[in-house]
């Protein structure tokens, strides 16, 4: 039987550092950042919507999208976003759930759906189990200025985007604190796994 995990975390939580071991350990992963990009890609119906919607203004010289430039647009107007949600939400959904039934078919014992919004789009309903990769709001606010070089307004706009991860550990079935070394973390990654008699 293959048990799908929904992972999800805040922004600059760890998550992804997570979900590299998970794909480290050999289990296939199934990542809506990446979906995300690739839905609106040059030439998709995903990037003309956007076009059409916040002008040619958010592209990029060679006509890929600018995602700082968009970002800058929609992080700063709830409304915005919404809108953008409502063009990229579908076509995300659309293509993790083909890579499921596809991965599906050569049964893994895990499959990892790598979700940041993973209980606000409700991807929820097709997973086994939930994990949330967790830090205190300070901590968060800091890494994720540090790592994407933004001022405190900027940041917070960012965070304000999803669901605050306190709320989130109160849904998950699974909690990775992610506030003392890498090391510890990746202890509470192989607990899991062991639980779960996926250890390889």
């Amino acid at each position: 039987m293959t048990l799908v995990l929904g992972l999800t975390g805040g922004i600059a939580s760890g998550k992804s550092t997570v979900s590299r071991w998970f794909g480290d350990y050999g289990y296939p992963i199934i990542d809506a950042d990446v979906i995300a990009r690739q839905v609106v890609a040059p030439g998709t119906s995903g990037l003309r919507q956007l076009t059409a919607l916040f002008t040619p203004a958010i592209l990029t010289a060679d006509g890929a999208l600018d995602r700082k430039k968009l970002g800058a647009i929609v992080f700063a107007d709830r409304r915005q976003l919404a809108q953008l949600t409502a063009i990229t939400g579908p076509l995300i959904r659309q293509e993790m759930t083909r890579q499921l039934v596809e991965l599906k078919r050569s049964a893994p014992g895990l499959i990892v759906l790598d979700v940041p919004l993973l209980f606000e789009a409700h991807y929820q309903q097709i997973a086994d189990l939930t994990m949330v990769v967790y830090v205190d709001a300070p901590t968060e606010l800091q890494r994720l200025m540090q790592r994407d070089q933004l001022n405190e307004t900027a940041a917070k706009q960012r965070m304000a985007s999803q669901w605050p991860l306190v709320a989130k550990r109160q849904l998950a079935d699974i909690v990775i604190d992610n506030t003392q070394s890498l090391a510890a973390t990746k202890q509470q990654v192989v607990k899991f796994l062991t639980q779960y008699d996926l250890q390889k």
